[in-house]
């Protein structure tokens, strides 16, 4: 069971590592892992480790998208330069490895806001996304390890 246990961990951890390293997607495979746990242990402390564990992950992620949503929205940045930094983030994932899809999504902020505000206000609307951003991806990396936690705790008590 201890290899089962170790193999289970290291989902986690790379599932962690997705959270900052956006090609992997961090909050499903810790939530992937935890449940494939749970079912192999099939026992109580199993089954409430996993409900935590989801719960966790699922207000990471509702937090995730809401709280930076609102501070953008406050900051006066659109949906629309979002959606353009998206897709120049996504041809930089392809054009630059590793570390592109930053690169372009700043490049695409940066590209919107100086379309639709002029060279003078892009930059600090730009800084306002990076920011959310930012939150987002922290957000998201406290939920995993709160998760992780849990996991951990489900495993010294089984």
């Amino acid at each position: 069971m201890i290899a089962f246990e170790v193999v289970i961990g290291a989902a986690i951890l790379l599932g962690i590592v997705g959270t900052v390293v956006p090609v992997l997607p961090g909050a499903a495979v810790v939530a992937v892992a935890v449940v494939v746990w749970a079912v192999a242990v099939a026992d109580p402390v199993g089954w409430s480790v996993m409900v935590a564990a989801l719960a966790i992950l699922g207000l990471g992620t509702v937090l995730q998208y809401l709280l930076p949503g609102r501070r953008l929205q406050a900051a006066g940045v659109p949906n629309r330069t979002l959606w353009i930094a998206a897709a120049v983030g996504v041809v930089g994932f392809f054009v630059i490895p590793l570390v592109g899809l930053f690169v372009g999504f700043v490049v695409g902020v940066y590209a919107a806001e100086h379309q639709r505000l002029g060279r003078r206000d892009a930059w600090p609307s730009t800084v306002h996304a990076l920011k959310a951003v930012g939150l987002s991806i922290l957000i998201e990396l406290t939920a995993c390890l709160l998760a992780a936690v849990a996991w951990g705790v489900g495993v010294y008590a089984t």
